[in-house]
């Protein structure tokens, strides 16, 4: 994309903050003293959504991952995978350490040498978009050439059996398999969906939504989750509904549109992040005895999922400021070595002036 278009942004800025409210409810509102039916009405509107959240994020992240992949050289792919593991296993590290102190919050964490080892290899964490995001660019690079025909039936159908609860129950190992459909569609059919997108108007996204609606009503009702290849499809409407929202949002609501897309560009220190300050926070209202009614139940998830997005985004700056950016860019650290080399090899090569005597 020459000119950088405002709805994907949109799109990034409503996912991470989806997936900060996941995280919110089913990590802390669903066990707080005295939650009942409001949090259980949250945790059921969070996992209507499931279909949307990381398969839209996925789908944008592959319609900017054509340039790198499909760079001649290849180097390009393999430098921003590396990056991606590299800001993997910090983040899984410094996530170990942290969440130690926050022993009863409800999230995986290493406790020996081996599930560490696990967690950073074939049972991602929390933090498993940017392993899968690697691992995708790696499927996309060593496909370039096959036909799009061919690619993303196959895709759908590691999405179908993925989802049909198939592969063993690895930490985050089948959101992985599961995802990788929507990363290579987005990848493979920018131009349509960017088409797609200028295309939606008010009626368009409304007959999407509804049809979501509809759609995950009778999965849910039916108890059709895990039918061979109900997901991918289900995920596929949830998606063109996002897509459709989305650019209409950004066209039509510019006071909405804004915030939504300053998001947007700082996704990955809030996704990074976002679980430390929230065990902490957990753990400091339980240990102050909180309790919740049903107005904090209905409330509390929006005014928490804010305050841990504001805390990401103010630690990443502080961190940035303290010269530790290199905790969400590793490789800035290579670089920054090779033009420190690079300058000094020239200073030495550059001839010495001459003196004022010899001239």
């Amino acid at each position: 994309m020459s000119a950088r278009v405002g709805w994907p942004d949109v799109a990034k800025g409503v996912c991470i903050i989806l997936v900060v409210l996941w995280h919110v409810v089913t990590k802390h509102a669903v066990g707080m003293p005295g939650a009942g039916t409001v949090t259980d009405v949250w945790a059921t509107v969070n996992a209507q959504l499931l279909p949307l959240r990381m398969p839209l994020f996925f789908l944008i992240s592959g319609m900017f991952a054509g340039r790198a992949v499909l760079a001649a050289d290849g180097s390009s792919w393999r430098r921003r995978a590396g990056r991606l593991l590299a800001v993997y296993v910090i983040w899984v590290l410094i996530q170990t350490a942290v969440l130690a102190l926050t022993p009863d919050f409800d999230t995986a964490r290493a406790e020996t040498g081996w599930e560490l080892l696990a967690q950073l290899t074939i049972s991602p964490t929390n933090l498993w978009y940017l392993l899968a995001l690697a691992a995708y660019l790696a499927v996309a690079r060593l496909t370039r050439d096959v036909s799009t025909a061919v690619v993303l039936p196959v895709a759908f159908a590691v999405s179908a059996v993925a989802a049909a609860g198939v592969i063993p129950d690895l930490g985050n190992l089948w959101q992985v398999a599961q995802n990788l459909l929507f990363f290579l569609a987005g990848l493979r059919l920018r131009e349509g969906i960017e088409r797609f997108a200028a295309a939606s108007d008010p009626v368009r996204a409304v007959g999407l939504g509804l049809l979501y609606l509809g759609a995950a009503a009778v999965v849910g009702v039916l108890g059709m989750r895990q039918w061979p290849g109900v997901w991918p499809l289900l995920g596929a409407v949830a998606v063109a509904c996002g897509v459709a929202v989305c650019a209409l949002v950004d066209r039509s609501a510019a006071p909405l549109a804004r915030p939504l897309r300053w998001i947007g560009r700082r996704t990955l220190p809030i996704y990074v992040l976002h679980m430390i300050p929230l065990a902490l926070l957990d753990a400091g209202l339980r240990t102050a005895g909180w309790r919740v009614d049903p107005v904090v139940e209905a409330i509390g998830p929006v005014v928490l999922t804010a305050v841990v997005i504001v805390i990401c985004l103010a630690l990443h700056a502080l961190l940035v400021r303290c010269g530790l950016g290199m905790l969400f860019d590793p490789l800035s650290l290579f670089d920054r070595a090779r033009s420190i080399r690079l300058h000094l090899s020239s200073r030495k090569s550059k001839p010495a002036k001459p003196s004022a005597s010899s001239s």
